[in-house]
């Protein structure tokens, strides 16, 4: 695996390199540069190639129509990726100056991120354009329950394995008395708009940008919102079931620029909206409960939590929580979203 400093002549880069803080769960990331200039980044191979054709064309997308976005830089070759000779890929991108939030807590930075979201969401609506990489389809809630399932059958010497069933127990009782709508059309999407990929000023005030593109693709905005919502509305962040609570000032101040701003809606999709908030941090919490097990997908804390699973098994918790406090508040959310 190459070192991030072996890839700067190649991209035409020079400068001092440093590891991002929040590295992310997936892929790994170091600035460039004292200012910064440009980012290196190491991109898990769960995320085929092809998906930077997809950031290419996007992103001129988004500059021909006025969104302040980051760019990739091509090699001196013109390559958009390098691939790696162990696993994964390199890149390198603009850097977009600013800072990034972890939690969202005042009603002044959610009509922010419903605004750029808005934008973002509006300047790919009438983009024919067919994205290159294979959909990961990964809001396939169905599918995710399945696979914990599996899991819970195949598994049987893990030490939180009694624990995991006691959480998928309640899980699986929700999801089955879940109400909502599948079956909706698919709209150009980013794939992942949970707080920390989106850039704000540095007071944290100001919405400039989305980051993290490795997601894009066609899906439900339901899908979409949904995740976007789980993130923002929940103050506490992931790692605390006690206090994950849905913050119902957060989502109000945040949908109703994001609905101004948006492309129009059916009333169907306006509909699934509510439904599909819940049904992603159930979906979410799915998923980190079966890698509680498998330990193959997102990375954890291990300072924080040294037992192989600890960490993910707290967030499926923490998700689930976050999923009844939005079941309890549904009527009040259905309300915002449709005045």
């Amino acid at each position: 695996m190459f070192e991030p400093e072996q890839l700067l002549t190649q991209f035409g880069l020079d400068g001092e390199v440093k590891s991002v803080a929040d590295p992310g769960l997936i892929n790994h990331t170091w600035t460039v540069g004292s200012p910064p200039s440009a980012v290196v980044q190491w991109v898990n191979p769960i995320f085929d190639p092809k998906i930077h054709q997809d950031i290419d064309a996007v992103t001129r997308r988004l500059s021909q129509r006025g969104l302040a976005t980051p760019r990739l830089l091509p090699t001196r070759g013109g390559e958009l990726w390098l691939e790696d000779a162990e696993s994964g890929y390199w890149r390198a991108l603009t850097y977009m100056p600013g800072t990034t939030l972890h939690r969202l807590s005042g009603a002044i930075t959610a009509q922010q991120c419903g605004e750029l979201v808005g934008r973002f969401h509006a300047a790919l609506a009438d983009w024919d354009y067919t994205f290159q990489a294979p959909s990961r389809n990964i809001h396939d809630t169905p599918q995710r329950f399945a696979e914990l399932r599996r899991s819970l059958d195949e598994v049987h010497d893990h030490p939180l394995l009694t624990p995991a069933r006691h959480v998928a127990t309640d899980l699986l009782r929700q999801w089955q008395t879940w109400e909502g709508e599948l079956d909706l059309p698919q709209r150009p999407c980013h794939g992942d708009l949970k707080i920390s990929n989106l850039r704000f000023d540095p007071a944290g005030q100001r919405a400039l940008c989305l980051l993290d593109l490795d997601t894009l693709g066609r899906q439900r905005l339901a899908d979409e919102m949904g995740d976007a919502w789980r993130s923002w509305c929940n103050p506490q962040g992931e790692d605390d079931p006690e206090g994950c609570q849905f913050d119902l000032e957060i989502f109000r101040a945040s949908a109703r620029p994001w609905l101004a701003s948006s492309p129009y809606l059916t009333p169907q999709e306006r509909r699934s909206l509510v439904g599909g908030i819940e049904r992603i941090c159930l979906e979410l919490a799915a998923r980190f409960l079966n890698d509680a097990l498998r330990n193959t997908y997102f990375r954890e804390d291990r300072q924080r939590y040294p037992e192989t699973g600890a960490h993910n098994l707290q967030r499926a918790r923490g998700q689930l929580a976050l999923a009844r406090s939005v079941r309890q508040q549904r009527s009040a959310c259905e309300a915002i979203i449709g005045s």
